[in-house]
């Protein structure tokens, strides 16, 4: 069994729900959801004329191979009703793969770890949250430890809402 570590966000349509779906479905489809984030609300990265996002991370419990669960994961997003306009562009959803056990993986399709997951607390706080003693596999740190060395300083508020 492979330890999957993810990061879900949305800024288009019901943000809740749109997580809500996705959990569901990646529960589903590539392994079972054994821990998940509280939801936090954050401001766009890259491009800021947009909506703000929620965000969130899970863990999963795989035993697809990684490129296995890209496939499902596109297959996801695509369900949820992503359109891929723009780099860093508004979208219902975006699933990305942080971890995959402490493999290092690099080809054209895929690269694990996240490449950016370090620079963003966005994914860090939530990540931190479920998995914080869990250690880059490239950057021999702890994400705890990740989280206090970044310097991104874009708001990442908690929300009350859950996802179920």
């Amino acid at each position: 069994m492979n330890t999957v570590l993810f990061s879900l966000g949305s800024n288009l349509g019901s943000r809740l729900d749109v997580l809500n779906q996705a959990t569901l479905l990646i529960g589903q489809h590539i392994g079972d959801v054994v821990k998940q984030s509280s939801v936090y609300e954050t401001s766009a990265w890259g491009i800021n004329d947009q909506p703000d996002f929620l965000n969130m991370a899970i863990e999963v419990n795989s035993n697809l191979s990684p490129v296995e669960i890209l496939e499902q994961v596109n297959e996801i997003e695509k369900q949820l009703g992503r359109v891929r306009f723009e780099k860093w562009g508004m979208r219902k959803i975006d699933i990305d793969i942080l971890f995959y056990n402490d493999m290092v993986l690099e080809t054209p399709e895929l690269t694990i770890p996240h490449p950016h997951l370090h620079v963003r607390k966005f994914v860090l706080i939530p990540l931190s949250e479920i998995a914080g003693d869990f250690n880059h596999p490239k950057l021999k740190e702890s994400v705890r430890k990740l989280l206090d060395q970044c310097k991104d300083e874009l708001g990442v508020k908690l929300c009350k809402t859950e996802v179920i």
